[in-house]
């Protein structure tokens, strides 16, 4: 018995995989675990042998000669993709087919045809043709009919579509048991998944899970969830991801985060988890308290937008602008990072209100993490369904529903518009400056879990692919491409990887390197040094971003005023010491002429045009003196920058006669390094 969750392709038509991956599949646990369930008593009253195996397509390659092969005599695959989301449906229609020509049975479930079926009744003609060269479709939860649909299988009898309108009984469901040797094959191997609810009681016009999962919620009781925590921990699992939509609105929260919190504060055990939840969540009596001492490490919200008018439009009333920033403080004040989903695209979005509304997200409401997505009419949700009876246009290829492309057109920006202000936002949300002020203001609490989860982000977006769905270490199969693609020449298919390999490791060498100055900068979360230092450079980065919006003579002289004020303010309550307090202040007086000078009528031309560098160059300067090893990390990250240029054009003496300085400023960057490789692994300041 086959579990598969597909994976996607990639622009190019190259399926997505990686070395190694970062959330393990709920469903092929779910899956796995039903059928561990009657493995024995089929093989006592059936005599049927049931051997189980998963294939993760976005850490594994299907086999698919050596499965045919196996499928002979009295051995018989059975293949079921299971979990597919829309974007997945055509690779896991492109696996159908090839598995259903190699006479191995398959069956295919998951949001995207549950979506459509529910929505619409019966099957799309995407769905129809799997069904047309034999593939079974399962429509909803299987749980309570999974064994019948097997044994249907497995004698010849099964239908060409299983339809589970009937939510079943969730309180006792069979729960995830996870696989040593699947979750190895991941980053954290000791996080697991867990479902302890489905369904959400809200009525979001975007979502899929209220049409696939319903309003009502269903949960596990809360004696199995800790049986199962308790259990998982003696195997190595310590920490999880509860992929509930809405765990605030499981009725059982409170009995779960009770069990937890009594393993942590009296049987010792070291439990940590996050989880989503609403914007209301912070409003339920005890709820943010409990779930910080039960070890909630952070949580992801669907904050979705800044504006009233786009909240209003998809329904999503359990949204109060006006409140977010006191649930964002209600879980820092607990020491629980927050992570919001941002989405862009709704009704009322333009390039201006979008940057406008990060910068808020920013600096205003002060969120630790976002991931941002495109509005997109997923299969399954109203949206989709209201665009389908009206007949508006929809890209007719699924791979593109993945919420990081767009896939219909928008009313007040271009497509070209859309995809510059939803890259935008990701560089605005994750530049330098910003993820200093984040880290310092965590404090040492949360500083390494923000830490971690800013590595994970950063280095997706190098690529570039959506950190939810990307992993470490891209594999590409030359063969392994989406049909109708043509296939690279061996030779050319090869150079061009080593091309991006090293492309790759240049990206990821300068990151290496941009990790260790951004710790360097924030590794003491809680020294007033540190925070006055990121306080300042912060305003100084945000002044530059106000500096480019300034249209006349007027405003500069508003701007520049309440500047030098501001600066005054920083120069009175410096609590630098020694040189660096002498610097300071010398720069200060600096800033003031230069700043006197551009509102001048005798400044120089280029002097406006020189804010931003001169800005930028005060920045550096005030982190070299404040804080020394920042400095020495920069100095050397320029040796070797110059260095590498020499080496590009060939000025070989001179490299020749640096080899003595090169040494000694390699034994200073593998001692920074080494010291950072350290606390990163030790999560030690």
């Amino acid at each position: 018995m086959l579990f598969i969750n597909p994976s996607r392709y990639d622009e190019e038509g190259y399926v997505i995989r990686y070395l190694r991956g970062v959330l393990p599949c709920n469903t092929l646990a779910c899956m796995r675990s039903i059928t561990l369930e009657f493995v024995d008593r089929w093989k006592k009253e059936k005599n049927i042998d049931i051997s189980i195996k998963l294939f993760d397509e976005v850490i594994d390659v299907i086999p698919f000669e050596r499965l045919a092969r196996k499928n002979k005599g009295s051995n018989r695959v059975i293949a079921a993709i299971v979990g597919v989301q829309s974007n997945q449906f055509p690779r896991a229609s492109d696996i159908a087919k090839k598995l259903t020509s190699l006479g191995i049975k398959t069956l295919i479930g998951g949001f995207h045809v549950s979506g459509i079926i529910s929505m619409f009744g019966e099957p799309t003609p995407e769905i129809q043709e799997l069904m047309d060269i034999g593939v079974t479709i399962v429509h909803g939860e299987a749980e309570n009919r999974w064994e019948q649909i097997l044994f249907d299988v497995v004698q010849g009898k099964e239908k060409s579509l299983y339809r589970m309108d009937e939510f079943p009984d969730f309180s006792q469901m069979h729960i995830p048991r996870p696989d040593s040797s699947y979750m190895n094959r991941f980053a954290i191997p000791h996080l697991g998944t867990l479902d302890c609810s489905r369904g959400c009681p809200f009525g979001c016009s975007f979502c899929t899970v209220i049409n696939v999962q319903g309003h009502k919620m269903r949960h596990r009781s809360a004696e199995r969830v800790l049986a199962t925590i308790s259990q998982n921990y003696q195997n190595g699992i310590n920490s999880y991801f509860f992929t509930d939509d809405n765990f605030s609105r499981n009725p059982e929260w409170e009995k779960i985060f009770d069990g937890i919190i009594k393993f942590i504060e009296e049987d010792g055990l070291k439990i940590s988890f996050l989880m989503q939840v609403d914007m209301k969540s912070h409003t339920i009596r005890n709820f943010v308290e409990k779930a910080a001492r039960a070890g909630c490490t952070q949580v992801f919200i669907g904050m979705e937008s800044l504006n009233p008018k786009n909240i209003e439009a998809v329904g999503k009333k359990q949204n109060n602008v006006d409140n977010y920033a006191e649930f964002i403080e209600a879980w820092h004040n607990s020491g629980v990072m927050t992570h919001v989903g941002y989405i862009i695209g709704f009704p009322y979005d333009t390039p201006e209100s979008v940057r406008e509304d990060i910068r808020r997200l920013k600096n205003d409401i002060k969120v630790d993490q976002a991931s941002f997505f495109m509005l997109t009419p997923l299969p399954g949700s109203k949206d989709h369904y209201d665009m389908v009876v009206a007949g508006e246009y929809m890209d007719p290829d699924l791979n593109t529903y993945d919420s990081f492309h767009p896939s219909m057109n928008h009313p007040l920006m271009s497509r070209e518009e859309w995809v510059a202000t939803y890259n935008e936002a990701w560089q605005s949300f994750y530049s330098f400056e910003n993820l200093k002020k984040i880290l310092i203001r965590s404090g040492s609490k949360a500083y390494w879990n923000i830490f971690q989860n800013i590595m994970w982000y950063k280095n997706s977006l190098l690529e570039p692919r959506h950190p939810m769905v990307a992993g470490f270490v891209r594999r590409k199969h030359r063969t392994n491409i989406r049909p109708g693609t043509p296939v690279m020449p061996w030779g050319a298919f090869q150079m061009r990887r080593i091309r991006e390999l090293l492309g790759g490791l240049k990206k990821r060498i300068a990151f290496f390197f941009e990790l260790q100055e951004l710790w360097l900068l924030t590794r003491k979360p809680d020294d007033p040094t540190f925070k006055f230092v990121a306080d300042f450079t912060a305003y100084l980065a945000e002044a530059k971003n106000r500096f480019n919006k300034i249209k006349n003579n007027e405003e500069m002289h508003v701007f520049v005023t309440s500047l030098k004020s501001k600066i005054l303010d920083y120069y009175d309550g410096a609590i630098l010491r020694g040189s660096a307090k002498k610097r300071f202040n010398m720069l200060i007086g600096e800033m003031n002429l230069y700043f006197d000078r551009l509102t001048s009528k005798k400044h120089d031309s280029q002097s406006p045009t020189m804010f931003s560098p001169y800005l930028t160059n005060v920045i550096q300067q005030v982190e070299n003196f404040s804080i020394k090893q920042v400095a020495r990390r920069r100095k050397i990250t320029l040796f070797w920058s110059l260095t590498l240029e020499r080496l590009r054009h060939r000025r070989i003496v001179p490299f020749t006669f640096s080899i003595p300085k090169i040494i000694l400023i390699a034994l200073r960057d593998f001692r920074l390094s080494l010291s950072f490789a350290f606390h990163v692994m030790n999560r030690t300041f």
